[in-house]
């Protein structure tokens, strides 16, 4: 679909490279705002779903609701941005995610558990938007520099992502003094934090990048021979696959240790300052390594990161399996080397996927692809409180490691069937 003339962005009235550095400070603001909002859900959702629902097997409840609701939204910013570009797909998701967050403050307020459900289920617009705005970046970035694109959106959510778990306790004292209980504080810092993106999105991001991109695209297109145009489509299909594999797989090893170490902290005694603490060092593991982890994307190449991504996830998975319940230390460790894995994946993925697709198709598989990751987090957060519940969270953290191995076959069919011309 064509867009509206006024939101078309003219290639010879905007320099790329000039815009590219204004769409990456947006997107930086927007990403510390939305890591501040994510964060809130990932440390005590589960807690919450638990206190309301009595039932220590369905604190993974949440993490599935929201994700559900995460690849709503996905889709839908998706489809948005295809047509109306990226500020108006990212601007509404931020601000459905706030109305989500606030609606987990009233649940709990009023104790009504099929509130709260919806309410999560919304909240997960902030969390697929916050993940779809990566793109954002990348869109008028050059092919040598995605990597880096990419790491500059993801490192700004940690200072968001980082200082919303180690606000528990004081949101949940302001929670307390406003009546209300004290697990809802951080759902309050959510609803601010991403409305305020949303609004700065939708401020702030003009010229929009993916429609400038794709003006860029079609006056090359006019330049170029078919032989040329062919070499750039023809392997869009693999790489898409390939790269969405290697997310749907890391976020599936991840979401399951992350979701109920909160509540095995929780029934060995460790207080909420130390769930928070955790929690935190695991999100600034998952964003903090981005700027390092995007120059080895762009260096050494997609594949040999995700290798990687497997070892660390792995690692991870055995650390968590054998932590003692007491020890704190090493389940930091187990948490950061699990964020460290994700961040690995998701850079690495994200990469490969932009390196096969035009301005006039990205968004639309980003969005699909991103449905897919938000799928397999709503199954591992559903899967990882019956596991726990019916075997153990060593269980868990030994099985999720072993489910990141399944890159390497992944990774190793594209080494072998990939043209010698297709991204490493």
């Amino acid at each position: 679909m064509t867009p509206p003339e006024p939101a078309r962005a003219s290639v010879a009235e905007h320099d790329p490279p000039t815009v590219q550095r204004r769409v990456l400070r947006v997107v930086v603001l927007a990403q510390v705002l939305g890591g501040a909002g994510l964060a809130a859900g990932v440390t005590v959702g589960a807690l919450l779903a638990e206190q309301m629902l009595g039932s220590s097997g369905l604190a993974g409840l949440p993490t599935a609701l929201f994700t559900l609701g995460s690849a709503l939204t996905a889709y839908l910013v998706g489809r948005v941005s295809q047509r109306r570009g990226r500020r108006v797909g990212l601007g509404a998701g931020f601000v459905a995610g706030g109305m989500g967050a606030a609606g987990v403050v009233v649940a709990a307020a009023l104790d009504t558990v099929p509130l709260l459900l919806v309410a999560l289920f919304v909240y997960g617009a902030g969390t697929a938007t916050n993940l779809q705005a990566r793109y954002a970046g990348t869109d008028l970035a050059r092919p040598h520099e995605r990597g880096k694109a990419i790491s500059v959106a993801l490192v700004s959510t940690t200072l968001g992502a980082v200082a919303g778990p180690n606000l528990v306790s004081p949101l949940g004292d302001l929670a307390e003094g406003l009546g209300l209980p004290a697990l809802a504080g951080p759902f309050l810092l959510a609803c601010v934090a991403y409305v305020a993106a949303g609004v700065a999105v939708l401020v702030l991001m003009r010229p929009d990048p993916l429609l400038l991109a794709r003006q860029i695209e079609s006056r090359a297109a006019t330049d170029a021979t078919a032989a040329d145009a062919g070499a750039v489509t023809a392997p869009v299909g693999r790489g898409a696959v390939v790269g969405g594999a290697i997310m749907v797989l890391t976020q599936l090893a991840m979401v399951a240790v992350m979701t109920m170490t909160p509540v095995h902290m929780r029934a060995h005694d460790h207080d909420l300052s130390a769930v928070g603490l955790v929690i935190g060092l695991h999100i600034a593991a998952m964003y903090l390594p981005s700027p390092v982890t995007g120059m080895l994307v762009d260096w050494l190449g997609r594949v040999p990161v995700a290798t990687g991504a497997a070892v660390v996830l792995l690692a991870a998975g055995v650390t968590a399996a054998v932590a003692p319940a007491d020890s704190l230390p090493v389940l930091v460790l187990a948490l950061v080397l699990l964020g460290l894995g994700w961040n690995l994946g998701l850079v690495s993925g994200t990469a490969l996927v932009v390196d096969s697709t035009t301005p006039s198709q990205r968004s639309r598989v980003q969005g699909n692809l991103d449905v897919l990751v938000a799928l397999s987090g709503a199954s591992a957060g559903v899967m990882s409180g019956v596991v726990v519940a019916t075997t153990s969270y060593p269980a868990l953290g030994l099985g999720s490691g072993l489910l990141a191995v399944c890159l390497v076959p992944v990774l190793l069919w594209w080494r072998l069937e990939r043209p010698r011309t297709q991204s490493r």
